[in-house]
């Protein structure tokens, strides 16, 4: 045999180009051959040894190829028969030997020739051996699975298949036998390393049972219609025919007939069944044009349409979970640890009813997508029902079908849209219902989110009992204070706060500004957000509780680059904290500054707002008077109270704190909240005012750089407060060293951010003691010592005179 290749090797070999055809070693194929060239080719090859080189040719359109139509790698064959057909065509009958590669190309007239060697696979390693047998499995369960697909090929053949255990022959036996494109098997053929050809091979093959399987589909579903079309149409000559004959064009009969047949095979209740073929029986005894019957036939193809047992099955993963709560959202840890939370729960008792979650938050924090991603991690259908102006009780629970227009309310029309009756329905503004004299929605709700009761939710429209108790319901609002009480009761809710500053950067960095920059059909290497102008953009061009403006501000510098990018003024547009006025404007906010130096009356107080925290200077200037006390900057009914009772701790504590005793009588003191357009309420300013007032009546400066937040009492004691973490982060964000807080929010500390928690020292205060022996310039002689903080001191308040970032 080795003689035999040499020879193949040194002997100019005749070429016969293919035209769609691949040819493989150890297989017999017959093809017609009309071309001269190949014609002659042959007659060459059966004068000499009768064997030849088949190679495929790049182009199945060119008639004449060359050497450089054709591909490389081909097959030396020899030629077992010719048949000579009546259209002056050749068929041939050849038997694949082995691989050869082209090393010489020879002459083009009167035929093809070439010099070719013989280009064997390269063995596996032993070590890749196990892999090799995994392969092989794999490739020959897939091969399987492509006869039941495709059962056409010999049954001698899949017998030779299924029984190699050559990888190289398995490889070959398969692709010459199985119906490809011809570039695949020339790839197959061309590839020398064994793993890969079965690598390759099981690509294919996987892809090829895909295609297979939506094909064998579609011919069963245009089988399926095309016999129950044809007994469609002979019923239906048959009803016309009859019909004829008594002269009666339309027979209630037969549609009545229709719908018992649905019924009957939807196996429902039997109180349900009761009801709808007493409508059927009522439909069938009225005239086909009546109102009436077409009220009927709206009813119960509405009824029809309903999913009574279609349902999905839950594919609860918590790993597979928690990455996609991850990659859909930043931050919101709690959230999404109560979240994975529920989802356990329901790993472990999967029939477990009831549980219907309420995500509180202001707008633009996430809470809409949050429920989109929980029905992804559950494999649920989603359904969105907006109740937000909702007034009408029929809403939820549909009209009464005698009513003209009347249709069902919201819950069963979700369960509609959804085609499956235990869907994820996002009751999205539940806090914006409303009633009037068309009734209470939110009565209604009761019976939606209780598992008690909705185990036989009435729709007025439907008339029967639907089980919606398999539905997850999740429902969202802004505020909790005007959803009733005992609605509130049935949820359990979990709060979503204002994202902190840090947390909007990295959503916009992450998320907000890739999604822009595609939107736009931007590029990195077209267009670049700096850091230090994302900063710049959070805290001086919007003021929000999520990122909604965020993204639209991102969304505008998107637009200016995009035109100047358009307009050729530049090849790539940076965006930096220096010039990000010239794309956006001069900024609308600013933050506020540390104040230059120690001053008496003024006390840096902490707010919290719907969009966030807020440092809240506090300014207090005492003049001699008759004691008038005035209240100046749009304050609340609560501040003005907590104004009051500093003013009383003051004159409880006059003579400690060296104050005159009188101060009430004979002087006039004036309180005032900066921004006097923006109205302000709350507790929490407490022990600000009274601060600015003792260092105002005292003459002692208050530190610039110490911020607090707390209620005082008229014993002086501090309470708690809320909206620690956005306090906080304001302070923070302001420059701070130090913020006293209320004892009693210790624990709230766990929730502040990291960045924060290095940057700045928190002093607890359960008095006014303990707040004036921190924030006052000069601390009375008679007084307490100083107490020490529980929190530890950042690096700044050690000694170091590194600048807080901003």
């Amino acid at each position: 045999m080795n003689n035999e290749l040499d020879k193949d090797a040194l002997c100019p070999m005749p070429v016969l180009a293919l035209r769609g055809l691949v040819m493989f070693p150890n297989m017999v194929m017959h093809f017609d051959v009309g071309r001269k060239k190949s014609v002659a080719a042959l007659n060459k090859a059966m004068q000499e040894n009768q064997r030849i080189f088949l190679v495929a040719q790049r182009d199945i359109r060119d008639d004449d190829p060359s050497f450089e139509q054709l591909y490389k790698v081909g097959v030396v064959a020899e030629i077992r028969q010719i048949l000579k057909m009546p259209s002056d065509t050749l068929k041939v009958v050849v038997e694949g030997l082995y691989r050869a590669k082209v090393r010489q190309k020879g002459e083009l007239e009167p035929y093809l020739t070439a010099q070719v060697v013989q280009y064997p696979c390269r063995k596996s390693r032993t070590d890749d051996q196990v892999y090799v047998d995994a392969l092989m499995r794999a490739i020959k369960a897939l091969f399987e699975e492509y006869m039941m697909l495709s059962p056409r090929m010999p049954k001698d053949v899949v017998m030779s298949i299924m029984s190699c255990e050559n990888p190289a022959n398995l490889v070959e036996h398969i692709a010459g036998n199985i119906v490809l494109k011809y570039q695949d098997k020339q790839q197959i053929l061309e590839e020398s390393n064994i793993i890969r050809r079965l690598e390759m091979l099981s690509v294919i093959l996987e892809n090829e049972n895909s295609v297979l399987s939506v094909e064998q589909e579609i011919n069963e579903k245009v089988k399926e219609q095309l016999d129950r079309n044809q007994r469609e149409y002979v019923l239906r000559e048959q009803i016309r025919i009859i019909n004829s004959e008594l002269n009666d064009s339309d027979n209630p009969a037969v549609e009545a007939e229709t719908y018992h047949e649905k019924i009957r095979k939807l196996h429902l209740k039997e109180e349900v069944e009761k009801k709808l073929l007493e409508e059927v029986n009522h439909l069938s005894k009225l005239p086909n044009n009546s109102h009436e019957a077409g009220v009927i036939r709206g009813y119960l193809d509405t009824c029809l349409d309903l999913p009574w047992n279609t349902s999905t099955k839950d594919k609860v993963d918590i790993q597979k979970a928690r990455a996609v709560l991850d990659r859909d959202h930043y931050g919101l840890e709690k959230v999404k640890d109560r979240i994975i939370e529920a989802l356990a729960v329901r790993q472990l008792v999967p029939e477990l009813k009831g549980q219907i979650l309420c995500l509180v938050g202001p707008p633009g924090v996430g809470k809409t997508s949050i429920a989109k991603s929980i029905a992804q991690c559950m494999g649920r259908k989603y359904v969105r029902v907006s109740l937000g102006g909702v007034r009408d009780e029929s809403d939820i629970r549909g009209h009464r079908k005698t009513y003209i227009g009347a249709m069902p309310g919201r819950i069963i029309n979700a369960l509609r849209q959804a085609k499956s009756n235990n869907p994820l329905i996002l009751l999205d503004e539940i806090d914006k219902m409303g009633n009037d004299f068309r009734g209470d929605p939110a009565s209604a709700m009761l019976e939606v989110l209780d598992s008690e009761q909705n185990v036989a939710f009435r729709d007025h429209y439907i008339e029967v009992p639907f089980d919606i108790s398999d539905a997850f319901f999740i429902t969202t609002a802004n505020t909790l204070d005007t959803i009733p009480a005992p609605l509130l009761d049935r949820m359990d809710v979990i709060h979503l706060y204002t994202y902190t500053r840090e947390e909007k950067f990295h959503i916009a960095k992450e998320h907000l500004l890739q999604k822009q920059m595609k939107k736009h059909g931007l590029l990195s290497k077209t267009f670049k957000l700096n850091d230090d102008a994302l900063y710049v953009l959070i805290d001086n061009y919007v003021r929000e509780s999520g990122v909604r403006q965020l993204e639209r501000m991102i969304a505008a510098l998107c637009r200016k680059a995009a035109k100047k990018l358009v307009a050729k003024e530049c090849k790539k547009v940076t965006v930096t904290a220096k010039n990000i006025e010239e794309f956006l404007g001069p900024k609308k906010y600013k933050v506020e500054p540390l104040l230059s130096r120690d001053e008496v009356g003024v006390a840096t107080g902490l707010a919290w707002t719907s969009v966030g925290g807020e440092t809240m200077p506090i300014e207090v200037s005492v003049v001699d008077g008759s004691g008038r006390l005035e209240l100046t900057g749009s304050l609340g009914d609560v501040m003005k109270e907590s104004a009051k009772a500093a003013i009383t701790y003051i004159r409880s504590r006059a003579e400690k704190l060296h104050i005159d005793k009188d101060f009430y009588k004979n002087k006039d003191i004036h309180i005032h909240v900066p921004e006097g357009a923006i109205p302000k309420d709350g507790p929490s300013a407490g022990i600000t005012m009274a601060s600015a007032l003792i260092s105002a009546l005292s003459n002692v400066p208050i530190k610039r750089d110490v911020a607090m937040t707390g209620e005082i009492t008229l014993r002086g004691r501090v309470l708690a407060i809320g909206g620690l973490k956005e306090k906080t982060m304001a302070a923070y964000a302001c420059g701070m060293k130090t913020v006293i807080i209320p004892q009693d929010n210790l624990p709230d500390l766990a929730e502040v951010t990291p960045v924060v928690k290095e940057h700045i020292r928190f002093v607890p205060a359960q008095n006014m003691d303990d707040v004036l022996h921190e924030v006052l310039a000069q601390v009375p002689p008679c007084e307490e010592p100083q107490k020490e903080p529980l929190m530890p001191p950042p690096a700044q308040a050690q000694g170091q005179t590194q600048a807080l970032p901003i």
